[in-house]
């Protein structure tokens, strides 16, 4: 397809062509980070290129980390661009999005009323784990619920799909509708707080639901005083999320979590601010396997021999193809078996299992014991 922002000119492609066409001085610094630039050209280039109607960039290759945002000394954020030319292909029909179908069918089957959870009563503070950590790690997000609940009793559990794989794919108006469901949901039950253990989630509640009040867990946990993790000596390589590279309170509060567990941080390059992706950002390995790979290589390189340690369980993923990695929730709650590397994760479809018994375990009321695999 072409995306020279011919027709409407304030549309959103035309006006981050412009952006990034005048803004951009063709430094060179976004290209020494990125893959995709690396075979593009600057966002410049890109720009003009788009302008002109020729040499297109494919969007669905961008991992839309925004690391060259991150590093850009003219403070552009050409992920827009990208993400606003994903959005045009998606209303065009343009992009085929069966390469996808995996990735929808996850974000459908989390968001349906089989696998959703909602309390039957108000609450004002819940706790929204999201999909992957309670499917790969079940017993890691009963125990981060048990220790919120200590420190807010009324404190509920919420199991849905913020939808983020829509939203990053393109598919704005689908993603705008089924997030609304979940807000109005939400706001049905009087609740205004959200605790978020993934990055993503904490993204999407950050940007689309000004209704609420998004912290993370991490940041709760490191704030109370009571809240005392197992004990253990060691050193590890904090990989922080992209999605989170501009939230520092957020990354001071999971190394102070780590500290208290009595672990050494050790200084790897390329973490806060201009963090790495890990290879899942954008669904590229749905398009570009080859591209996720390295990334995912280039950031467990960067580790060395330290087990990595992440708060993100997608990002626990995908690193974990080139090297030693746990999340954070292991790390704080069974350390022993981290550190082992015997931490128990799942993968599909026990993982869908999982959800369902947690959503029972849920429904069963919090008294009554339930088996957890």
């Amino acid at each position: 397809m072409s995306f020279a922002p011919r027709g409407q000119p304030g549309s959103e492609v035309a006006d981050e062509v412009r952006k990034n066409l005048n803004g951009c001085s063709q430094c060179g610094v976004c290209e020494s980070q990125c893959l995709f630039l690396k075979k593009y050209g600057s966002t410049g280039i890109i720009a003009g290129n788009i302008l002109a109607g020729r040499d297109m960039p494919d969007p669905f290759e961008c991992s839309l980390c925004n690391l060259c945002g991150a590093v850009c000394p003219e403070e552009l954020s050409p992920v827009d661009l990208f993400l606003a030319m994903r959005r045009q292909s998606v209303t065009e029909g343009s992009v085929d999005l069966a390469r996808y179908s995996p990735l929808i069918k996850y974000e459908k089957t989390g968001h349906s009323d089989l696998f959703s959870w909602y309390p039957s009563g108000s609450c004002r503070t819940i706790f929204f784990p999201g999909c992957t950590l309670p499917g790969t790690r079940p017993k890691i997000t009963w125990k981060f619920f048990e220790n919120l609940k200590k420190i807010d009793p009324d404190l509920e559990m919420v199991l849905d799909c913020c939808h983020k794989p829509s939203h990053d794919l393109g598919r704005q108006n689908f993603f705008m509708e089924r997030f609304q469901v979940m807000v109005q949901k939400l706001k049905e039950r009087g609740i205004s707080k959200i605790l978020v253990a993934c990055p993503n989630c904490f993204k999407i509640f950050a940007n689309y639901g000004s209704d609420f009040t998004v912290r993370t867990v991490y940041q709760v946990l490191a704030e109370n005083n009571g809240f005392k993790p197992a004990p253990y000596a060691g050193t590890l390589a904090v990989h922080d999320p992209c999605p989170l590279r501009y939230q520092d309170e957020v990354q001071t509060s999971v190394r102070i979590l780590l500290a208290k567990s009595g672990f050494q941080t050790g200084k790897m390059k390329e973490t806060g601010k201009n963090t790495l992706c890990c290879g899942e950002g954008g669904a590229v390995a749905f398009h570009n396997p080859g591209f996720a790979g390295a990334w995912s290589l280039r950031r467990s390189n960067l580790a060395g021999d330290h087990r990595m340690v992440t708060y993100c369980a997608g990002c626990a993923g995908f690193l974990g193809r080139h090297g030693k990695v746990s999340h954070i929730g292991e790390v704080l709650f069974e350390p022993e078996k981290a550190m082992a590397g015997k931490s128990s994760v799942s993968k599909t479809p026990a993982t869908y299992l999982n959800r369902l018994l947690l959503k029972r375990r849920l429904s069963k009321g919090k008294r009554r014991k339930s088996w957890l695999p």
